[in-house]
C-alpha cells in the first residue's frame, strides 16, 4: 500500500493487516505459488497491452499508428492534435493505468477508497491541502481552450481503454484488490491530469522542511548554533546558474548583461571559530545539550534568550516545547503523504547542462538532463514520441521525450526545432504561519485587535470496507489551510509559543497554517503544451512565463545553435521576513504581496560568452539580485563539479562529444572526500584493524565506483563523523526512527554526573532524517574544519570510547566506529568490501510492494543493484547518512540530446515502459541504467521505422 507513517490505532492496524493478508494470498496464486499455475498465465497475461493489429477507439477522426521498439517505447503518429492526445491517453493506460489510478486517488485525497481505513489520515491531510479543488479551478477558469481540448481528448483515450475492463484485465494489482473489496476504477477526468502537477509541486516545494527543522532544533540548540548548520551559500566557490545580470529598474525587466554588484556575492557565514554571531555554550549527556546565548531576533528563540524581532520573548523553554510539539506533528503528517518524486531534502535535485556548438564535436549544442527522484517501480517517467504526420495548424506537434503517465504532452525532451531540460529551482514558495485561533475565527491583526472568520468546508472520505469519515477543513481568508487541524498532536500548539510580548494571549495555544503558491490556480498545463510546440528562444520563454508551479530551472538549445536558460515560477514577494521560520499570522506585515515577482524580472541567459550553462540546484544568481528567491539553495557541489569538468575539457583544447556528456553524468567523485581524506590518512591510528582500513584511503582517487572498498570505508567514516559531531546533538524529531541515545532529562537540574540519563529515540522517517550528509553538511564541516577545538567536535564518552574534545579525536573515533560497522555489514575480510555491496538500489512497487510480508516484495519488487555514485556526486545515487547507505534517490532517467541531429540523441529510463509486473518491459532498462549506458533515441520517421518491432493501429469506431 502507499507509504504511510502516520500512527494507526491497533484496530486500524488489524484491519489493514487483514486486507494485506488477502492480497498476499491472491498474489501468491497469481505468482504461481501452490495451486496457482493456471492463474500465472491467465491473470497475469490478461492485462498485457495489445501492441499489434487494430483497435477501434470511439471519437478518433483518423487512424493513429503506435510503433514500439524492442524496449516497448511507443512513437505515435496522427493527423490531428485531438487524435494524438486521445491515443496518448489510451497508450499510457495500456502500460500504466494502475499507477495512474493510485496517483489520482492520492492527489484527490481518496486513497481510502482503494486501500481502506489505514489511509484516512493521509487523505484528510491531502483534502486539507486541496490539490484537486485547485486543479478543478485551473481547468474551469485558467487554462486555454486548446489545452482543455487536449486534456479532454486524453481523458477520452484513457476511458476508451477502460471500457469493458476490470480486475485482472487491468493489472495483477486489480486482480488482488478485487478479492479484498469491490473497488472498480471510475472514468478518468481532465482534472485528474491537472492535479498531478500539484503532487509534483508538493515534492519540489522548496524549504518547508528546513523551516520546520530550524524551529524543532530550538529545543536543543541556540540560534547561533542553528545558524551554523545553515551556512550562507558559497558564491565565491560554487558558481550560480546566471553569472551576470540584474533587474534594470528603468526598463522593469531583467538584463542578462547587467553586472551584479560584486562577483562572488557572500561566502560562508561560519568563521574558523565555528560561530556566526552572538555567543552560546553547551553541555550534555549522551548527545543532549542545553544552550544559552543571545538569539538573533530572526526566528523562534533559543531555550533561554531573546531576540529583538519576531519571535522572541520570555519563558521560552515551555514555549519551544509547545510549538515544537505542533511542528513535529506537521512534519509527521507531511511524511505520511506518499512522496511521488522523492524525499524533500538537501540532496534532492537534478542535473542539466547545455554546451554551445563552438565547444562540441557536432558543431551544434549538446544538452544533458537527469532528474534526481525517488527510485520507483515503475519509473515515474514514460518515454514516448508524439508526432503529427504533417505539422499544421490542426496538428501542431512533433516532439519526443519523457512523459508522465496520467498527463498529456512531453515534460522533458525535444521537438523538431528545440530541446529543453528541467531541474528544480528550489524557490521558497511555502510559508508556515502561527495562528491565534478562537473558535472559528483567528486574530488577523493583534495590534488593531481585529479578528477574521475562518473559511470552513466539510469533506467526506469514503473508506473501503468501512464507514465514511467526515472532516472539517478550515482555512484563513488568505487561503492558508490549517494543517494543525489534521493531527491529534496538533489540536493545540501547547500552552505557550515563542512569541514577543505584543503577540496575542497564548494561553490556549496556536494553530499552524500554510501559504503555498500551488494552492492558487495557475496555467502550468498551458506551459507544457507551449513548450512542446516552441520554435525558438522567444516562444520558449513565452511558454516558460506560464510555468508557474513547480518553479523549475529551464535550459534550452535549438538547431540554429542558440543556448539559453530561464527561471520561471510564481515566486512570492514578502514585505517582511525571509521565509526561513514560521511567521506570526496575527501580524499583517508578514503577509505576501498580492503580486509575485514579475516574470520579466526573473533571471535568464541567452548565449553566454562562456559557451555553456549548468543548472544543478545551485543558487540561480548571487545575492545582489533584488528579489528573494530563497535563503535555502542547494549548496552547489554537483553544479561546480560539472562546471569544472566542462571547463577542464575546454581548457585542454578538446571538443565535447555525446559520449563525454554521458561520462560526465556518471562522474562518481566525492567532493567531501577531497576535503576530509587528506586529514584522515594522516591521523595516528593505533588499533591495527582500524589502521588496516585507513590504508584503503591512502591511494584512493575519491571516485565512488561500485567495486571500491575505499569508497565504502570513507562513506562509513563520513556517516559516523556526522553522527558524533551533529546527529547526536539534534532533537528526536529530526533523528532517524530507532536512533536511540541516552540523554539528560529536559527538566533536570544539577551537574551531569549527578543526573540519571534517559533513553530518547528518534522518530523521523529515515529518508528525511538529519544529518542527511548532503552538500549543506559539506559546508557546515568546511566552515569549522580548521578550528580543531570547535565545540561541535566534542562528543561524550560512550561504553567503549573516551569523550572527544578535538577534531582529530572525533575523526579517529569515527574511523574506529566505521571499521566495526563495516565488519558487521560486509565481513571481516576487507578484500570483500565494496561500495556497491553497501550502497544498493531496491526497486519497490509503489503500492502493494511498499508494505507487507516478503512474498509481496518478491512478486512485485526487483533488485538489488550494487551502485556507484553517492550523495551530492554528479551521479547522484543519494543515501541518507542519518539512517544508512541504501539508495533513496537516483537519476530517474538520463538523456543526452544531439541538437539538430536528433537521431543521434541518447536516453535511458530507470525501469521500463511497462507497469505490469511480469511484462518483459517491467525493468528491461535497469541493468543498462545501472552501468551508465544509454539507448538509441529514434526521432525521424525513417529511424523510428527502422527500429519498430510492433505496430498497433488505433482506428475510428466503425459506423461511429
Amino acid at each position: 500500500m502507499p507509504s504511510n507513517t502516520t500512527a494507526s490505532s491497533p484496530k486500524k492496524k488489524k484491519g489493514r493487516r487483514g486486507r494485506l493478508f488477502v492480497i498476499v494470498l491472491v498474489l501468491a496464486l497469481l505468482g504461481g505459488v501452490g495451486y496457482g499455475g493456471y492463474w500465472t498465465v491467465d491473470s497475469v497475461r490478461a492485462s498485457f497491452p495489445q501492441t499489434t493489429g487494430k483497435i477501434e477507439i470511439p471519437g478518433l477522426k483518423g487512424e493513429v499508428e503506435v510503433k514500439r521498439d524492442d524496449y516497448g517505447i511507443p512513437q505515435l503518429y496522427a493527423d490531428s492534435d485531438e487524435d494524438l492526445f486521445r491515443a496518448q491517453g489510451f497508450v499510457h493506460a495500456q502500460d500504466r493505468f494502475w499507477e495512474m489510478d493510485v496517483r489520482r486517488h492520492m492527489t484527490a485525497g481518496r486513497l481510502s477508497e482503494m486501500f481502506g481505513s489505514g489511509q484516512v489520515d493521509t487523505d484528510a491531510f491531502l483534502r486539507t491541502l486541496g490539490w484537486h479543488r485547485t486543479a478543478q479551478e485551473e481547468y474551469d477558469k485558467k487554462l486555454s481552450a486548446s489545452t482543455k481540448k487536449n486534456l479532454d481528448a486524453y481523458a477520452a483515450g484513457v476511458n476508451a481503454y477502460l471500457k469493458g475492463k476490470e480486475g485482472k484485465e487491468l493489472s495483477v494489482e486489480y486482480a488482488a484488490l478485487s478479492f479484498s473489496n469491490d473497488y472498480k476504477p471510475e472514468a478518468w477526468t481532465p482534472v485528474d491530469s491537472v492535479a498531478w502537477l500539484k503532487a509534483m509541486a508538493w515534492d519540489l516545494r522548496g524549504n518547508m522542511q528546513d523551516e520546520i527543522d530550524r524551529s524543532l532544533m530550538t529545543s536543543r540548540l541556540s540560534q547561533d548554533r542553528i545558524a551554523q548548520l545553515y551556512p550562507e551559500y558559497p558564491f565565491n566557490r560554487n558558481k550560480p546558474v546566471v553569472r551576470n545580470g540584474a533587474v534594470d529598474e528603468s526598463e522593469g525587466a531583467f538584463d542578462p548583461q547587467g553586472e551584479p554588484s560584486e562577483d562572488g556575492g557572500s561566502g560562508s557565514g561560519i568563521g574558523n571559530d565555528g560561530s556566526s554571531s552572538g555567543s552560546g555554550s553547551d553541555s550534555g549527556t549522551g548527545g543532549a545539550s542545553s544552550d544559552s546565548g543571545t538569539g538573533d531576533g530572526t526566528g523562534i528563540s533559543n531555550n533561554s534568550g531573546s531576540g529583538d524581532g519576531y519571535p522572541g520573548g520570555t519563558d521560552a523553554s515551555d514555549a519551544v516545547d509547545g510549538v515544537n510539539t505542533q511542528l513535529a506533528g506537521v512534519s509527521e503528517a507531511i511524511e505520511s503523504i506518499p512522496a511521488l518524486l522523492g524525499p524533500n531534502g538537501d540532496g534532492i535535485g537534478s542535473n542539466s547542462w547545455v554546451v554551445s556548438g563552438k565547444y562540441t564535436t557536432t558543431g551544434k549544442p549538446l544538452l544533458a538532463n537527469d532528474p534526481h527522484l525517488a527510485p520507483q517501480l515503475p519509473s515515474l517517467w514514460y518515454q514516448m514520441g508524439l508526432h503529427c504526420r504533417k505539422v499544421s495548424s490542426t496538428c501542431s506537434y512533433d516532439t519526443a521525450g519523457f512523459t508522465f503517465s496520467g498527463m498529456p504532452g512531453v515534460i522533458i525532451g525535444h521537438n523538431q526545432d528545440i530541446s529543453w531540460g528541467l531541474t528544480n529551482l528550489g524557490a521558497d514558495v511555502t510559508d508556515l504561519y502561527l495562528e491565534k485561533i478562537s473558535g472559528d475565527s483567528r486574530i488577523a491583526d493583534a495590534e488593531e485587535g481585529t479578528e477574521e472568520k475562518l473559511v470552513s468546508r466539510k469533506e467526506i472520505i469514503k473508506v473501503a470496507g468501512g464507514k465514511p469519515r467526515t472532516i472539517t477543513v478550515r482555512e484563513t481568508a488568505q487561503g492558508r489551510p490549517l494543517l494543525s487541524d489534521r493531527s491529534d498532536e496538533l489540536e493545540g500548539v501547547g500552552e505557550k509559543a515563542p512569541v514577543d510580548n505584543d503577540a496575542p494571549d497564548r494561553a490556549t495555544g496556536y494553530g499552524v497554517s500554510l501559504q503555498w503558491t500551488a494552492l492558487e490556480a495557475g496555467r502550468s498545463m498551458d506551459a507544457v503544451f507551449e513548450l512542446n510546440r516552441a520554435e525558438d528562444f522567444d516562444s520558449f520563454r513565452e511558454a516558460a512565463s506560464k510555468f508557474e508551479v513547480p518553479s523549475q530551472n529551464l535550459i534550452y538549445a535549438d538547431k540554429s545553435g542558440k543556448i539559453g536558460y530561464q527561471a520561471p515560477g510564481r515566486i512570492p514577494v514578502r514585505a517582511k521576513g525571509d521565509g526561513t521560520r514560521p511567521a506570526p499570522g496575527w501580524d499583517p506585515a508578514y503577509r505576501w504581496e498580492k503580486d509575485p515577482v514579475p516574470f520579466e524580472e526573473m533571471p535568464y541567459e541567452e548565449d553566454p560568452e562562456r559557451g555553456y550553462i549548468v543548472t544543478a540546484n545551485q543558487a540561480v544568481i548571487d545575492d545582489s539580485y533584488k528579489h528573494l528567491l530563497t535563503k535555502d539553495w542547494g549548496y552547489g557541489a554537483r553544479s561546480q563539479r560539472i562546471n569544472d569538468l566542462i571547463e577542464q575539457k575546454i581548457a585542454d583544447g578538446g571538443k565535447i562529444s555525446t559520449e563525454d556528456m554521458r561520462t560526465m553524468q556518471m562522474d562518481n567523485r566525492s567532493e567531501i572526500a577531497t576535503l576530509l581524506n587528506p586529514i584522515l590518512v594522516k591521523l595516528d591510528i593505533k588499533d591495527p584493524h582500524v589502521r588496516e582500513a585507513q590504508k584503503l584511503l591512502e591511494s584512493w582517487d575519491f571516485s565512488q565506483e561500485p567495486d571500491s572498498a575505499a569508497a565504502a570505508y570513507f562513506n562509513a567514516v563520513w556517516r559516523n563523523i556526522l553522527k558524533l559531531a551533529f546527529g547526536n546533538k539534534l532533537p528526536k524529531e529530526l533523528r532517524a526512527e530507532g536512533d536511540c541515545l541516552s540523554v539528560r532529562p529536559a527538566d533536570a537540574t544539577g551537574p551531569d554526573d549527578q543526573i540519571e540519563p534517559v533513553v530518547e529515540c528518534g522518530v523521523r522517517d529515515g529518508d528525511t532524517a538529519q544529518p542527511d550528509g548532503g552538500d549543506r553538511w559539506f559546508e557546515v564541516v568546511r566552515g569549522i574544519l580548521k578550528d580543531e577545538d570547535n565545540i561541535w567536535w566534542q562528543s561524550p564518552r560512550s561504553r567503549t570510547d573516551k569523550a572527544t574534545k578535538t577534531r582529530d579525536q572525533l575523526f579517529a573515533r569515527a574511523m574506529e566506529d566505521a571499521r566495526w560497522e563495516l565488519t558487521a555489514e560486509l565481513g571481516k575480510d576487507m578484500d570483500t568490501w565494496s561500495w556497491g555491496r553497501l550502497h544498493q538500489l531496491q526497486l519497490k512497487n509503489q503500492t502493494l510492494g511498499k508494505e507487507g510480508p516478503g512474498l509481496v516484495k518478491y512478486l512485485l519488487n526487483r533488485g538489488p543493484w550494487n551502485l556507484g555514485g553517492g550523495e551530492a556526486a554528479v551521479n547522484a545515487t543519494g543515501w541518507n547518512a542519518a539512517s544508512g547507505y541504501d539508495v533513496v534517490w537516483v537519476p530517474s532517467m538520463r538523456m543526452v540530446v544531439n541538437v539538430g541531429d536528433w537521431d543521434k540523441s541518447r536516453w535511458i529510463n530507470l525501469t521500463g515502459a511497462s507497469g505490469h509486473a511480469y511484462s518483459a518491459h517491467y525493468t528491461d532498462q535497469t541493468d543498462k541504467w545501472a552501468k551508465g549506458e544509454l539507448l538509441d533515441w529514434s526521432f525521424s520517421p525513417d529511424a523510428v521505422e527502422k527500429n519498430t518491432v510492433d505496430t498497433l493501429t488505433l482506428a475510428p469506431k466503425s459506423g461511429g
